[in-house]
């Protein structure tokens, strides 16, 4: 199933590059990106600041930054912020916290919680190898899998892990944590118990975070087929070639929403609080889950409609025009200098 999976998605993004046109112009970061880094901020709300690496001035964050390798973020009392992590993971952070991006990149990603209280929440494949590094003033841990994950630190000079679902390694003791329990790190030692029931009860936090991943999932099952290949259809080749690798999918953004959603390149996916994906490239593009977009979609007059949908009751044809409106994806804009203010642009083909 996974040979299978693989090859077609190699299939699908060939025929990407020999059937549409490809547009070298930077790309608006309110729209589509499949991102060779982590750090883009998805909601805000109550106070929240951000501090610019080598800055040492405070400027409120909004959901339009993306954040840098040494940006540091801090919230408030009334606080809480959702960053991107790699495509289908979220970081999100309480009141009166205080995190950096420590290193944006996918390959090594790593997170500081200076203070406050954080939860991770992880989708992919039960068996997808992960790599978020998670840092502390007593502990540095990776999670591995897909899961849900909090880590509080916590007045009295102590860090506690609460692994909900999923896997965590600890870099000092190679530790596996697994769902079910709980790690409590001092500056020199650790302890591992299971869950109690206090720790199992859910805070206003904790249903905060679940509500944005019930959200974003109802905003995934609102994607077009159409919307999606229109998309897709305005970037050059080098785009796929270079992006591809390693990801389980990619953020799509949606302007009813006002937020990126996770947009899963396999059928089936869904969030470790129970939710799922309804729209997949997958699905979109092969008629899984009620689907009939034809494929390969056709170039020059734009393929014919669908009136079936793409499972989440959406009924646009998939045939892709090589006039395919480019004025949706805002393919002439010109990619500034990175600044603090909103609207910032993505070129995407570029680390």
């Amino acid at each position: 199933m996974k040979k299978a999976l693989i090859s077609l998605i190699t299939l699908l993004v060939s025929s990407f590059i020999v059937a549409l046109p490809f547009s070298a112009a930077a790309q608006n970061r309110e729209k589509f990106v499949i991102s060779a880094h982590a750090g883009g901020i998805n909601a805000v709300t109550g106070r929240a600041t951000l501090r610019a690496h080598g800055s040492s001035d405070w400027q409120q964050l909004t959901s339009k930054e993306d954040l840098e390798t040494g940006d540091v973020v801090s919230t408030g009392l009334d606080g809480r912020v959702e960053m991107l992590l790699n495509p289908g993971s979220y970081l999100r952070i309480g009141e009166n916290s205080e995190i950096e991006l420590t290193d944006n990149s996918l390959e090594n990603l790593d997170i500081r919680l200076v203070r406050g209280t954080a939860i991770v929440e992880v989708t992919g494949a039960d068996d997808a190898e992960l790599l978020i590094n998670i840092t502390t003033p007593h502990t540095r841990m990776s999670i591995v899998r897909r899961g849900l994950y909090r880590v509080n630190v916590v007045p009295g000079d102590a860090t506690e892990l609460i692994v909900r679902k999923g896997r965590v390694m600890l870099e000092r003791s190679h530790t596996k944590i697994k769902g079910g329990d709980k790690v409590v790190f001092s500056d020199t030692s650790f302890s591992v118990a299971k869950l109690k029931k206090s720790d199992k009860k859910r805070d206003d936090l904790e249903a905060w975070s679940k509500n944005r991943a019930e959200t974003l999932a109802r905003v995934n099952s609102r994607l077009s087929g159409r919307d999606v290949l229109t998309l897709m259809a305005s970037y050059r080749s080098s785009f796929w070639t270079s992006n591809f690798g390693g990801r389980n999918g990619f953020w799509l953004y949606d302007s009813g929403g006002s937020c990126y959603t996770f947009f899963p390149f396999a059928y089936g996916w869904g969030s470790p609080y129970g939710t799922s994906y309804g729209s997949s490239l997958y699905g979109t593009i092969y008629g899984t889950s009620g689907s009939s977009y034809g494929w390969p979609p056709a170039t020059g007059s734009g393929g014919a409609g669908s009136s079936a949908g793409n499972g989440a009751g959406n009924g646009a044809g998939a045939g892709v025009s090589n006039n395919a409106p480019r004025s949706a994806i805002n393919p002439t804009s010109e990619a500034p200098s990175r600044s603090l203010s909103p609207g910032t642009l993505h070129r995407p083909d570029m680390p």
